[in-house]
């Protein structure tokens, strides 16, 4: 049996910092319309140069390069605008960085998961923990042309790393490969360069607080009015004082609408973008800007009245409710979605699974308990081999996305999330739980018994089920097997100590001169030993 690894301790998840709502620019004219795409293609083309230069300038950037560009696109914009495409610029080359690192670690995963398979004779049977050996001489063969091909990629983005230098599509990378397949994508030559035009327009301005409406280059009345910052050489076109535009539409948040005026009317930060949906040929303005950090519920009265288990599918969600000495209550529930569609159908089916599970544990008035997951090494086919549709599952799976909802979505509603470590919670929750939860008119599923595994992990107790006494006898001189001792008790897995005296509730029963003389009980007849001496006489 292999060794265990050691689990981290639950922990209560931090709220979302940050706020973003967004509605639709409507009744525009065709002069605004005109002046959006101007203004939008003007500033991406100054946001395609100057991350052309920031990534040229790789680690060796600095607080003085970075006033250089700045100042460099003052000239032909304005020092806000010029401002907002440094700071964008800036984020995106750091997450590429990130990415390119993430990028490295799968590497050196799918090549040391290689280099195992291929120093086992071929046709080893594998574990549950580890891989076997390659299934014929053939597929030996060409994992080893593979791990050549992965060592010089991982040569190449090492190399890459250490010179600061990152690869980056204003765009997007995979829109720009879209224009060699555009039969697969279903796209006219003139319907993509629509949207890869649109893609790297730049109509975003951040807030700024103390100033007028929270915003001097966009800016939105608490009425509704829109108006924009022209930058320099487009300034012939405003129509109002100081340069600016004032668009025709009146814009209304109905999500979040109070607290958007709020921040307006006191002239707190908000940030704005603007950008052009082609598809529906609509234009949308989002609002957003970042709140304090929603205060941490302590642990212990997270776990106050017991908790809602999730167990989180490629499917579907299985919840489990059980109170606060780990026991399930009620029956299992499931909240599905369908993630086999377009983009914005699976985020739709994923909220409102979510806001089901939500308004559930809300009824209840109980926390959620969720596993902290993360695939990142766990998709490559190099540990999976060929089990393409696991695979397929694993990274079908929305984790990343469900999580930063659920936790959002959730400290709206006040109900605390808890995370927890997800190692053996499948494999421990069928093995103890889910038999025993399986009754003639309930079918309890393996997803099932890992949510009440989740759960009990979260209340702090031991997954494994409490057990019965044995049924040698009606004592319980043996004493109840329990796991609910915590892990450093000793003797926890041994018979409770026994209690001396009789087993009864009589009051002052081993008091008297005659407690052990059976004779002097109120009994129908003698005791047996004295009946069989008066026989035997």
């Amino acid at each position: 049996m292999g060794v265990l690894r050691k689990m981290s301790a639950p922990f209560v998840a931090l709220g979302s910092s940050g706020v973003a709502i967004r509605t639709r620019l409507k009744h525009l004219t065709p002069e605004d319309e005109g002046v959006l795409r101007v203004v939008g293609a003007h500033l991406g083309l100054l946001a395609s140069r100057d991350l052309r230069r920031r990534c040229a300038d790789g680690l060796e950037h600095s607080s003085d390069t970075w006033a250089e560009r700045k100042r460099a696109l003052t000239g032909e914009s304005s020092s806000r605008w010029a401002g907002s495409i440094t700071k964008v610029n800036h984020d995106q080359w750091a997450l590429s960085r990130r990415a390119q690192l993430a990028h490295i670690q799968g590497l050196e995963a799918g090549m040391k998961t290689i280099e195992h398979r291929l120093s086992l004779p071929v046709g080893e049977r594998g574990s549950k923990r580890a891989p076997g050996g390659y299934r014929s001489r053939q597929e030996w063969f060409a994992k080893t042309r593979r791990l050549h091909v992965l060592e010089d990629q991982l040569t190449a983005e090492r190399a890459d790393r250490e010179a600061g230098r990152v690869r980056v599509v204003r765009g997007g990378k995979k829109l720009a490969r879209g224009r060699h397949h555009l039969e697969a994508a279903q796209l006219t030559a003139e319907q993509w360069r629509q949207r890869w035009e649109a893609s790297r327009w730049f109509l975003a301005a951040d807030g700024e607080s103390g100033k007028r409406f929270g915003n001097e280059t966009v800016r939105v009345t608490p009425d509704g009015e829109v108006s924009l910052k022209l930058p320099a050489p487009l300034a012939h076109l405003a129509n109002a004082r100081n340069g600016r535009y004032v668009f025709a539409a009146r814009v209304h948040f109905h999500h979040r609408g109070d607290q958007w005026a709020d921040r307006v009317s006191a002239h707190r930060a908000v940030a704005y973008r603007i950008h052009l949906d082609v598809e529906r040929s609509r234009w949308y303005l989002t609002a957003s800007w970042t709140i304090p950090p929603v205060k941490t519920v302590p642990l212990a009265r997270a776990r106050k009245g017991g908790m809602v288990g999730v167990d989180a599918n490629a499917d579907h969600l299985a919840a489990w409710r059980l109170d606060e000495h780990g026991n399930p209550c009620g029956a299992p529930s499931r909240f599905f979605f369908d993630l086999d569609g377009a983009a914005s159908f699976r985020d739709a089916q994923v909220r409102h699974a979510l806001i089901r599970l939500l308004h559930w544990a809300q009824r209840h008035n109980l926390s959620i308990a969720i596993e902290d997951l993360d695939f990142g090494a766990e998709k490559t086919r190099e540990k999976h081999g060929r089990r393409k549709r696991f695979r397929n599952l694993i990274s079908g799976m929305p984790v990343s996305k469900l999580r930063a909802r659920l936790v959002s979505m959730a400290a709206e509603l006040g109900i605390t999330i808890v995370a927890v470590d997800p190692a053996y919670t499948s494999q421990w929750g069928a093995q103890h739980w889910r038999k025993p939860l399986t009754s003639k008119t309930r079918k309890t599923t393996r997803h099932d018994a890992a949510s009440v595994a989740i759960g009990r992990r979260a209340l702090g107790h031991r997954i494994r089920r409490r057990t019965a006494p044995p049924h040698d006898d009606q004592s319980d001189r043996r004493g109840h097997r329990t796991a609910q001792a915590g892990g450093g008790a000793r003797g926890r897995e041994g018979t409770c100590p026994r209690i001396p005296g009789p087993r009864t509730r009589s009051d002052g029963a081993v008091c008297g001169a005659k407690a052990g003389d059976q004779d002097a009980q109120h009994r129908s007849e003698r005791p047996a030993e004295p009946v069989q001496l008066m026989l035997s006489l």
